[in-house]
Formats: C-alpha cells, sequence, structure tokens
C-alpha cells in the first residue's frame, strides 16, 4: 500500500508522504499516496499554510524572497481528489549558491556537510544544505494541509505555538482560544503578544551579536478519537516523535508532563478517570493524550526543542577535509537567526499527516469521501 523508498525519503503507511528537492535546486516537492478520493481540494488550500512558513516575511527571518507559490501536478480532477498519488511542487527562485563551494571541504559546524559528504561523497549537493535543509519541511506543510482537511472530517483540530525563545518563555497555560487568535498575528508565532516582543528582542540581540538562538514549539491536537495508533512499533507518539525528529534542527521531543515525570512520583504522574457528560476523562493531562501508544481522547500535547541555528557570523573552528588541517571558518549567506518561528506551522503539519495516517489505518476517515 503506497509509496515505499528504501532510502528514508518516504514515511506513512495509509497515507505517505515521499518527499523530494534540494534547497538549491528547482523545486522542493511532495507527493502523496493515499489520500481517499473525493475531498474538496485546491492549491489555495495548500498555499494558505505554506504562507505561515515562507521565509523574507519579517526581521527576524532568512531575508532569501520565495513566493513558495505550490502547483498541484497531478491527483485533483476538477477540484476533488481522485485516490491518484497527488503530487505537489513549488519552484526555487531566490537562490545564492556561491558561499556553499566553501564548505565542501570546510563542513560548518551543527550543518550535516561533515557526515553528508562521508555518506555520499563528491555526489552531495551541498547548495545551501541540499537535502538537509530546512527548506524541505515545505514539502512537509503540503503534506499537512491535505491531512487538515483530511482530519476536519472527523472533527480533529492541530494548533501550535512557540512557548520559548532562548531564555524568554511564556510561564503560564495558554488557552485554545489565544493560540487560535494570536498565533499567526506576530512574526514570532506566539500566543502572549507581550512575551512574543520579549521573543523578538532575544532574537535581534543574539543576531545583532552575530550569533542564533533556539527554542520551544508546543503542539496541541483537539478531538482526537480513542484509539489511534498501532503498538508496537507504530505507536502513536513513537510514530509522531520520528515524524517530529525528521525536522531539521529538532533535539528533543516530550509529550505531556515529559522529563518531568522523572521527578514526580506515581500518584502525581498517574492520570485519574473520571466521567464528564457522560463522556470518560482524566483529571490531567500528565501522559499527553497518549497512554500505551493509543490516543485517550484527551487533548495531545507535544513540546519540541529546536537548537539555535548553526550559520552564525561567529568564527568557528573546522577542518580542512583536503588537507586534514584544522582551519577557522566564517559563515556567510541568508540565514535564520531562529527558526522557531518558522517551524510552527511544521510541526502543526507534522502532528497533522500523522494523526491522519492512523486516522485512516482505523477506519475512521472512509477511503472515498462521497459526503461533505
Amino acid at each position: 500500500m503506497g509509496l515505499r523508498s528504501l532510502n528514508g525519503n518516504s514515511i506513512g503507511k495509509a497515507l505517505v508522504l515521499t518527499c523530494f528537492g534540494e534547497s538549491h535546486g528547482a523545486y522542493i516537492g511532495a507527493v502523496i499516496d493515499g489520500c481517499p478520493a473525493g475531498l474538496p481540494l485546491s492549491e489555495a488550500d495548500i498555499q494558505v499554510e505554506l504562507d505561515k512558513r515562507r521565509p523574507g516575511l519579517s526581521e527576524i527571518t532568512s531575508p532569501r524572497m520565495e513566493e513558495d507559490k505550490v502547483e498541484i501536478i497531478s491527483g485533483v480532477y476538477k477540484g476533488y481528489t481522485s485516490g491518484a498519488p497527488i503530487c505537489m511542487v513549488i519552484r526555487n527562485r531566490d537562490v545564492d549558491s556561491g558561499p556553499y563551494e566553501h564548505y565542501v571541504i570546510r563542513p560548518r559546524p551543527g550543518h550535516a556537510d561533515y557526515t553528508a559528504r562521508v555518506k555520499y561523497g563528491d555526489f552531495n549537493d551541498p547548495r545551501g544544505g541540499g537535502r538537509f535543509s530546512g527548506r524541505v519541511t515545505a514539502a512537509y506543510v503540503m503534506a499537512g494541509a491535505i491531512a487538515k482537511k483530511l482530519l476536519s472530517l472527523i472533527g480533529v483540530e492541530v494548533l501550535a505555538h512557540t512557548v520559548q525563545i532562548g531564555c524568554v518563555r511564556v510561564d503560564r497555560e495558554v488557552s485554545y482560544d489565544e493560540i487560535r487568535r494570536n498565533v499567526y498575528m506576530n512574526p514570532i508565532r506566539c500566543a502572549v503578544p507581550e512575551v512574543a516582543e520579549r521573543m523578538v528582542e532575544e532574537i535581534l540581540r543574539a543576531a545583532g551579536e552575530g550569533d542564533s538562538v533556539g527554542g520551544i514549539v508546543e503542539g496541541i491536537a483537539l478531538n482526537v478519537p480513542v484509539g489511534l495508533g498501532e503498538p508496537i512499533f507504530d505507536s502513536l507518539d513513537a510514530d509522531m516523535a520520528k515524524m517530529l525528529f525528521n525536522i531539521p534542527a529538532v533535539k528533543g521531543v516530550e509529550f505531556g508532563a515529559g522529563f518531568r515525570v522523572a521527578s514526580m512520583r506515581g500518584s502525581e504522574a498517574n492520570d485519574q478517570y473520571a466521567i464528564r457528560d457522560g463522556k470518560i476523562i482524566t483529571l490531567t493531562n500528565n501522559a499527553g493524550g497518549i497512554v500505551g501508544g493509543i490516543s485517550n481522547g484527551m487533548p495531545i500535547k507535544v513540546r519540541v526543542a529546536f537548537k539555535p541555528t548553526p550559520s552564525i557570523s561567529k568564527r568557528q573552528r573546522t577542518v580542512n577535509l583536503e588537507t586534514m588541517s584544522e582551519e577557522e571558518i566564517q559563515i556567510a549567506g541568508r540565514h535564520d537567526p531562529c527558526i522557531v518561528p518558522r517551524a510552527v506551522p511544521v510541526v502543526e503539519a507534522c502532528l497533522a499527516f500523522v494523526l491522519a495516517d492512523h486516522a485512516l489505518r482505523a477506519g475512521k476517515i472512509p477511503r472515498v469521501i462521497k459526503s461533505f
């Protein structure tokens, strides 16, 4: 069922994403196999999601100006999915590959230059980071746009917001309405406007020093039906973690209380059951909506930690792979001083994709959509 790859370019089982393209190649693209026939789908549906992660939209993002205008190549007929693989592409237009020739033999600290060269030799495309660039996440967002439409059929909503940039963090519980209302109204993608202002200052301060900062994005899924997940090796949280770790720069993923459970007692960590309005709920949500690898009906909550952007203008130590000598390097090019704000829609997309895949596997979404 679906497309298969032995080279790590595909993910999913009932709903399969295969992504292709490089940062400075002609296209970034996504092929979605397994989408039911009959889903209303247009380029505008995809574009609204892509616009959320576009570069060049504010002073805290890369000045690279890409339109990221999506083209649907196949799989849609007369405004509805046909059941065939859906191929979508965006063109890379604003590219400057010159600086990257220097990094072929002088790997940038924090980047995949060295590991990719060892694995692929001289055949790896180093321009803009090639396949290892955050630009490939545009393919995830295209897939996520379709997944969100599928999930809307069963009332599932996926949200995400920035909760920490560097040392500046949101220190209170944020309501879902605040997230819906505020996140895409500021460049930092934070649900608390006054904290967003301090986060911008944190990024600009680091950038002014030739440095960068990381942060944390929280992803939330609401109205998820009980029973999604295929333990043991296709557990819902395991599949989500795998998808999220495929976002470049992700170094940590935690669900619910996450690492805090290590300092709790069982009496604190256990989510005790209750009945409200005839529905089984838990009084707390330390599990983050997933128990035993299976959704329990509570909101799914996951936090994703992003490292600081490795491309900084400070001088750093590296090696020359030809002469096998130590050197210094100063990275040129156009880079985000913090990739976290642009990662918010990517986290949404990744969660939506995994949920849609599991909803299809569980039969929650029909294979042919006959009414809307």
